[in-house]
């Protein structure tokens, strides 16, 4: 179904494009010098001195982690991967109050979102939509993630998420070269009995309950469990809106051996939300004038909900070997299920009836879909010896098959009978459903062997070279196709010094669409390069580390959508292969403990995104933001830690439809939000929180176009929490 969802400007700036610009690029090297600097500065007088092993106590308090499997599986620190990679931690989503998916993406280096309406995001990396998603490196093909919740689920469960910017495709095989995004679920690794239990009380009268407890189940400790489990309800700045969520996620870790470790565990989330838009606000009245309505309002009636109920078992084996190597086997089966009622109105209302011009229509649609989802992934890695020297190999192979199928029932309503659109109050009868139909069912497979070997070249040099050879396979309504491709990776880092390595990679990409022309014609697939060069750094043992790159991705046939046209005049937005687009530019980042009080994380990314006629790519998108979070213990009073932070972006713009049939280009303007939060503990054991998004009530849209969807206004929580 294709929604007019995307959305108009706010206010106007007296800025050229040319200015804002020049300004964006100042401010970014005024912020990454001083980074640097306060970075280097501080490392070399603070963090230095304390170069002892981080405790388990301080690891668990930190902005970083020692090593990561992102990018490539084998275990390298953040200096030793040749791309740019960022690490959220619990400890960062537990100050910043990152209560799901879409708040870490939203406050991750490098990462843009698009609010479409109440329930769906959608996540851009370097003016690119991101459907790369794994679950403790399994891959797993994702269509319509929207549809299924996949951007809304619970950040409890995770224990930190790894992005990296750019193309991964040796790790995911197919997809797009913004970013991939790794979720690394929590473990029963203690043995010892530990948790922690929180309840929190916030604006709109949200309430959020959570509890994680893990421990041993037998005396030797050999047998390990993990239970998290939470429930959130609470209204919304939107009228008539409400939403309840619950989640459980259980896990079990036997030492099968004593080289041995099986996990096992179950994940089951139900989202439940009445009241849920489906688009926006239309951003005109039916005279041309721009419409400006009041927060509150929503275009949802009474009727409309939209739930999702996901469950998910994974198993987890992994063996060590006294020789160093590693094997591991992961599977997970997921089935997903959503029910949804949604009413959209399309077109332009009348300024004083509030009723929609002539040709405006209302369109009513009962949706439910069903996803099935089976994934395995195996591989080995481990250090080999050549020429004299040591290095490391890793080998596997992943297969996943995804199937989904939607149902639909829809209905259309007159202007009279939705009445004013302006000051609506929700008072629109149900209409009697027509029988279901099949809007789509498909089946989409992946196979795939990879394989990538890190060389030591000389002390400061090392090489890294892998391929990934992926067969692809869609079968249904949306598309038959059967794909094949080769992948090839390769990456140098150069140690410069103790703290600073240089490093360039390339990547190829690939990704098959099921997007269609206007005639109803499949697209090619998108096919590229992604070239990526920087300087990367580490301090207090990797508790402190900065990346700044430059990259330039190369691609053909991506798709982009065609304006207000659809495939052979129905609801199906067409779409068209945009020739030689390039995006280009450069991120900086700088992440973690500046000083034993101070953790720190800042990204700044700036790009430029074009194709071969020189038309901006994506443009609702901006292509300059800077995202900043603080956090201080105070050494006078140890027991309160006080930080906060702030998101800009720069200026964008998107062609729209207006009244007169006449494209328009409508600007949002350039907005900061600034948060703040306090912690203060009690005790040893209890303490209390409270956090402040948006503090300064800035008024944005969240997408933008021939609609209007606002964000988040300012709103608070306090939480309480205790430990033990």
């Amino acid at each position: 179904m294709a929604l007019h969802h995307k959305i108009t400007p706010p206010r106007t700036a007296n800025f050229t494009s040319g200015d804002i610009n020049r300004f964006s690029f100042s401010l970014m090297a005024l912020c990454i010098c001083s980074s640097l600097y306060a970075a280097t500065a501080v490392a070399e007088e603070t963090i230095v001195v304390g170069a002892t092993q981080s405790s388990a106590a301080e690891e668990a308090k930190s902005y970083t982690v020692p090593a990561t499997r992102a990018g490539t599986k084998l275990n390298l620190t953040q200096r030793d991967i040749p791309q740019s990679v960022s690490v959220v931690t619990e400890e960062r989503m537990k100050d910043q109050d990152l209560r799901d998916v879409k708040d870490i993406l939203s406050n991750a280096t490098g990462i843009s979102s698009a609010q479409n309406d109440s329930e769906r995001f959608d996540y851009f990396s370097r003016g690119f939509y991101i459907n790369n998603f794994t679950w403790d490196d399994i891959p797993v093909t994702q269509y319509g993630a929207w549809n299924f919740g996949e951007t809304d689920s619970d950040a409890a469960i995770y224990q930190q998420v790894d992005i990296v910017r750019g193309s991964a495709g040796l790790m995911t095989g197919t997809g797009n070269p913004g970013a991939a995004i790794n979720f690394v679920r929590k473990k029963a690794d203690s043995k010892t009995f530990s948790g922690n239990l929180s309840a929190s009380y916030g604006s709109w009268d949200t309430q959020r309950y959570v509890a994680d407890l893990s421990g041993p189940l037998n005396d030797a400790g050999t047998l390990r469990g993990r239970v998290v489990t939470g429930y959130q309800d609470g209204d919304s700045w939107m009228d008539r809106y409400h939403k309840s969520k619950k989640f459980l996620y259980a896990t079990v870790q036997a030492d099968v051996t004593d080289n041995t470790i099986l996990d096992l565990g179950y994940d089951y989330q139900s989202r439940d939300t009445d009241g849920a838009t489906w688009g926006g606000l239309p951003a005109w009245y039916s005279n041309g004038n721009r419409t400006h309505y009041d927060h509150s309002e929503s275009l949802a009636p009474d009727w409309t909900h939209y739930n999702v109920l996901s469950r998910k078992v994974f198993a987890n084996l992994t063996t060590h070997f006294a020789n160093g190597w590693q094997t591991r086997l992961n599977g997970t089966h997921t089935e997903t299920d959503f029910d949804s009622k949604l009413f959209y109105p399309s077109g332009f209302p009348d300024r004083t009836t509030g009723i929609l011009a002539a040709g405006g229509y209302g369109f009513a649609g009962w949706y439910k879909g069903l996803r099935t989802q089976t994934a395995v992934d195996a591989y080995a890695t481990g250090p080999f010896n050549l020429l004299g020297r040591q290095h490391e190999l890793v080998v596997g192979a992943d297969y996943s098959r995804q199937r989904n199928r939607y149902l639909y029932s829809s209905s259309m309503l007159s202007p009279a009978a939705m009445g004013n659109m302006v000051n609506f109050d929700g008072n629109i009868a149900e209409p009697d459903w027509p029988a279901w139909g099949l809007s789509s069912e498909d089946t989409i497979r992946q196979k795939a062997g990879y394989t990538a070997a890190r060389f030591s070249l000389a002390d400061p040099l090392s090489l890294i070279l892998g391929a990934r050879y992926t067969q692809y396979s869609s079968n249904g309504t949306s598309a038959n196709m059967d794909k094949n491709n080769l992948t090839p990776y390769g990456g140098l880092v150069y140690d410069i010094n103790e703290n600073y390595s240089a490093f360039l990679s390339y990547t190829a990409i690939f990704q098959p669409q099921t997007y269609r022309d206007r005639q109803g014609n499949y697209l090619k697939p998108v096919t590229g390069r992604d070239y990526e060069a920087g300087i990367k750094s580490d301090w207090y043992n990797g508790r402190l580390t900065t990346t700044l790159s430059i990259f330039r991705i190369e691609q053909e046939n991506l798709g982009q959508a065609d304006s207000d046209n659809y495939v052979n005049n129905s609801s199906e937005q067409a779409y068209v292969a945009a020739k030689g687009v390039v995006s280009r530019g450069v991120d900086f980042e700088i992440n973690g403990a500046v000083t034993d009080n101070l953790n720190l994380t800042f990204g700044a990314t700036r790009y430029v995104a074009k194709d071969a006629s020189g038309s901006r790519t994506n443009p609702q998108l901006p292509q300059t933001d800077l995202k900043l979070f603080t956090s201080y213990n105070l050494p006078v009073m140890p027991e309160l830690t006080v930080g906060g932070g702030v998101n800009w972006q720069n200026r964008t713009y998107k062609d729209a439809t207006g009244p007169s049939g006449v494209k328009e280009r409508v600007y949002q303007s350039s907005y900061p939000l600034a948060n703040l939060f306090a912690r203060y503990e009690v005790n040893k054991n209890l303490s209390v929180q409270a956090n402040v998004k948006n503090l300064f009530d800035r008024e944005y849209y969240s997408s933008f176009g021939s609609g209007v969807v606002y964000g988040e206004p300012l709103n608070y929580s306090v939480s309480v929490g205790y430990r033990f």
